[in-house]
């Protein structure tokens, strides 16, 4: 028996090989599918299913151009409707895969269709288990994100019931693999491993404690922050279907010669967007462009701030171009029409104009607060990161808020900005939306609030309210 798990960090994402005597299934399988195959072949195996554990909402899932690949049936559990043809398995039904088996077991409250899948070994003794987002490492899945018309507390009540009845008899030795780890928006706090075991999460797990539903329910629902806006967008393409991937890259990664990339840049809606490390942006770019570079949470960023239905253009370190329309495409992006050939330093060798962003260490930040009264400082932290600790006299503007302009509107061209987050990716991103909105008396803070409260004499100021 074979199980492999394959971890995206940066959609915290987990799916999942398993094989015996030359017969496979892949768990929640991302849209690049080359892994799977290669892992197959590699083992001289056949993948003969592909399990769901329910409508993904935070990336697109690679069910349909895997099974079209390999013949092998997509396998949702109960309550399921798609547009597309699946194999919908009942509550207990048990799928053999050589010498092991797979047992379904239904487990409503993140979403209506959500379960788990039980594997027992060739002694036919309960080994792991494949929670999707039923039960994480130290978590839960939230119950806001998507069935019908149910409230988060209905969910929540029956993801109660679901752990009472399914999860916690289990035998405390069974390996628990969910399908996200640390960073994740579809729990509300992951712990640091990408796997368990039942026996542990009874010990640690809040969620698995003894309390009664009522309980359980108003500590699931209570805190939850905004979902990130791309994730009904992805939950409707994982029920409705897409166009392959084969698809997307054939029009995404067509090289675009500068004349062609200026032509494209004319259209009144076209985007672009700039996938270099954001350290190596602030030192030169094309006038317009959005900085999200491929060095943080690139895909999930890109799917909070940029929206679906406009088509966009390149521009990536040279190499990096299928990697930057893959993993655009992870969160259900299909409109990249190519990228510019030769990248900045082409555009920039043949004349064309350029924007920069100035940088500034924190300690010239702390150095100029005293002197300038018309410095402002944005953090663009989430409000309870800013609530945690912050400079006095700074304003929270949250990332996910910069594609509200009115969010920039008590901010004008004559006051000096200075932007920063909680390391300097963030702050990239927000200071090329800045620009974008005629903002340009910019600094980027370098290393962020990291480096801020290291300096001396800094006043740190806390918000209980919004922590507590």
């Amino acid at each position: 028996m074979v199980i492999k798990q394959l971890y995206t960090g940066c959609l915290s994402e987990a799916a999942y090989y398993i094989e015996s005597n030359g017969e496979a299934v892949i768990i929640d399988p991302l849209r690049d599918i080359d892994a799977y195959l290669q892992l197959a072949k590699d083992n001289n195996a056949t993948i003969k299913y592909i399990f769901e554990t329910h409508f993904h909402a935070d990336f697109v899932s690679g069910h349909l151009d895997l099974s079209k690949a390999t013949g092998a049936p997509i396998v949702y559990g109960p309550s399921t409707e798609t547009n597309f043809p699946i194999h919908k398995a009942t509550d207990g039904e048990v799928f053999k895969i050589g010498e092991i088996t797979i047992e379904v077991l239904h487990t409503p409250g993140h979403t209506i269709e959500s379960s788990c899948y039980l594997l027992k070994d060739e002694n036919k003794k309960p080994y792991a288990i494949f929670t999707g987002d039923t039960l994480f490492v130290g978590d839960v899945g939230r119950p806001d994100l998507s069935s019908g018309n149910l409230t988060k507390e209905e969910l929540a009540g029956m993801l109660f019931d679901s752990l009472q009845q399914k999860i916690i008899s289990l035998p405390g030795d069974v390996i628990v693999y969910p399908a996200h780890g640390p960073g994740s928006n579809c729990g509300k706090n992951l712990g640091p491993d990408t796997s368990s075991t039942i026996a542990e999460e009874m010990r640690t797990n809040y969620a698995l404690q003894p309390q009664t539903k009522e309980e359980f329910i108003k500590v699931l629902t209570g805190g939850l922050s905004a979902p990130p806006t791309y994730f009904p967008i992805n939950a409707k393409i994982n029920k409705e279907g897409y166009d392959s991937l084969e698809d997307v890259l054939e029009k995404g990664l067509k090289a675009l010669t500068t004349e062609e990339f200026k032509e494209l840049m004319k259209q009144d809606d076209m985007l672009l967007l700039d996938t270099r490390n954001s350290a190596e942006f602030t030192q030169g770019y094309i006038p317009g462009s959005i900085s999200i570079g491929l060095d943080g949470r690139f895909a999930e960023w890109a799917g909070s701030l940029l929206p679906f239905d406009k088509p966009m253009v390149l521009v990536t370190e040279p190499g990096k171009e299928k990697e930057s329309a893959v993993r655009l495409a992870r969160v259900g992006f299909d409109k990249m029409k190519g990228y510019l050939d030769g990248s900045f330093e082409k555009w920039k060798s043949d004349g064309n104009p350029i924007d920069l962003i100035i940088d500034v260490e924190a300690d010239e930040l702390m150095m100029d607060l005293p002197f300038d009264e018309n410095i402002i400082v944005v953090d663009v932290r989430r409000e309870t990161e800013f609530a945690d600790g912050h400079l006095s006299g700074a304003i929270n503007i949250p990332l996910n808020d910069l594609t509200d302009p009115a969010s920039m509107a008590n901010i004008d061209d004559h006051h000096n900005v200075y932007v920063h987050c909680a390391g300097g990716y963030r702050s990239i991103i927000a200071t090329s939306l800045f620009k974008r909105q005629g903002i340009h008396n910019l600094r980027n803070v370098v290393g962020g609030w990291t480096a801020i409260k290291e300096q001396p004499n800094v006043e740190v100021v806390k918000d209980a309210s919004v922590l507590n």
